[in-house]
């Protein structure tokens, strides 16, 4: 296997652990044979101190010539201004905007010997083994916000279209067919449109 790994460590403790993910891959070169080529490119904080954006136009081009992404963390307190019009987190939006990554697959298994360690119930816990899928380029993040009567008054405005929701919600039932065939919608349909529009697709599909 001959791969292009794009290297994005960021900022904070992006770079440790960037640092880290590399060693595990560079250790199946000698394990299996695979053959990785590492690219750096600057994301986040780093990024914005160094050309002023935080996803220069050729880190974004890194990305969609290489066959995966290792990306880091952006942001820290050098950067934590919420009024800046540039900041670190607006790298990671670009990266899911410009990469089309909409879906965010997180994994949550329980490791046995950490049973003891939580307040819920022992017998609710075992067995846990579930994927919480994530929209990731649509909705409040996205949408148009602002303020106005003279700054007193703030919105941020959460869209769905019909596409966004069925190519998420594809990858959900994509999974749960290899798994255990049972897909929980999260949503508020008692109050948000947004949400009736999204339980009406998922059980149209």
């Amino acid at each position: 296997m001959h791969a292009k790994i794009a290297v994005l460590s960021g900022d904070g403790i992006g770079p440790e652990v960037i640092a880290e993910a590399r060693k595990v891959l560079e250790s199946l070169v000698k394990a299996r044979g695979h053959m990785f080529r590492f690219e750096e490119g600057l994301v986040g904080g780093i990024a914005i101190d160094a050309t002023g954006t935080a996803l220069p136009e050729e880190t974004l081009a890194l990305c969609k010539a290489s066959d995966a992404v290792l990306f880091g963390a952006v942001g820290g307190p050098k950067w934590d201004d919420p009024t800046a019009s540039v900041r670190p987190e607006q790298g990671l939006l670009g990266l899911r905007k410009g990469l089309g990554l909409f879906a965010n697959l997180r994994p949550v298994k329980l490791n046995p010997a950490l049973l003891g360690a939580s307040a819920i119930k022992r017998d609710v816990l075992t067995g846990t083994d579930l994927v919480v899928v994530r929209e990731l380029t649509g909705g409040i993040y996205f949408g148009e916000r602002g303020r106005r009567e003279g700054g007193t008054v703030a919105f941020d405005t959460m869209i769905y279209s019909v596409p966004e929701i069925e190519r998420v919600l594809r990858i959900a039932f994509e999974l749960a067919g290899k798994r255990r065939k049972h897909v929980t919608s999260v949503d508020k349909a008692n109050v948000l449109e947004s949400s009736r529009l999204w339980r009406e697709t998922g059980v149209r599909l």
